[in-house]
């Protein structure tokens, strides 16, 4: 489905796109996204849901700059908003990995909202990848969008590459609150409890240094 305006689309990465706005981009109407909305609002904090929500922009809006084509927009929209779901304690797995948890959630999601099994399976995947060190585009173009778009709205990786006004836009709209404080807590809790999982690795990567440092505030 596509999501982004009719100006948007249709672009080559050689090609000047148009100034990026906030209304460049609208939500999908579909039951899929709509639930996933309903449930991450129900679950997260404000400012766990803020994240969501300019994680999603933020990976859009990287598409449009890279000139990114073939993009399953429903399926980005819906891996960006329950990405950290499984950071809610509602849905926390004993063993597995928050985002693996979490990918689980939109497969159960997305299947009672009709999505056959494999695209279900493809929204387990983009969730789980978006926690890699990087995905390569040509293998999950939307795994990689929501990887560079986390990247950004955590530790401020490439804040440079989308335009000033649009990151003042989105911030202003869904401003960041207590990210740094709540999303740092919450991982450090994943990384004591399952050592094993993705969370350490960003622990010990300083996640919580990047998160007090990053220059979106």
């Amino acid at each position: 489905m596509q999501s982004r305006s009719d100006t948007l689309t249709g672009m080559s990465a050689h090609e000047t796109h148009p100034p990026l706005h906030l209304d460049s981009f609208e939500a999908p109407r579909t039951p899929a996204a709509v639930a996933a909305l309903s449930l991450a609002t129900q679950y997260h904090s404000p400012a766990i849901l803020n994240h969501v929500v300019r994680s999603w922009l933020w990976a859009e809006a990287f598409a449009v700059i890279e000139g990114r084509q073939d993009i399953d927009h429903e399926l980005l929209y819906v891996s960006a908003v329950l990405h950290d779901i499984g950071l809610a304690p509602e849905f926390d797995n004993v063993f597995r990995s928050y985002e693996e948890a979490g990918g689980h959630v939109a497969v159960a999601l997305t299947r009672g909202a009709g999505w056959d099994e494999r695209r279900g399976t493809r929204a387990l995947e983009v969730i789980v990848r978006h926690n890699w060190p990087s995905v390569d585009p040509a293998v999950d173009v939307e795994g990689y969008l929501l990887e560079i778009a986390t990247g950004l709205d955590i530790s401020g990786a490439r804040s440079d590459a989308l335009p000033e006004p649009f990151l003042r836009e989105v911030l202003e709209a869904h401003p960041r609150l207590d990210l740094a404080t709540e999303f740092g807590s919450g991982v450090v809790d994943q990384a004591a409890r399952k050592p094993h999982t993705a969370a350490h690795r960003l622990v010990e990567g300083g996640v919580v240094r990047k998160l007090e440092q990053n220059p979106l505030g």
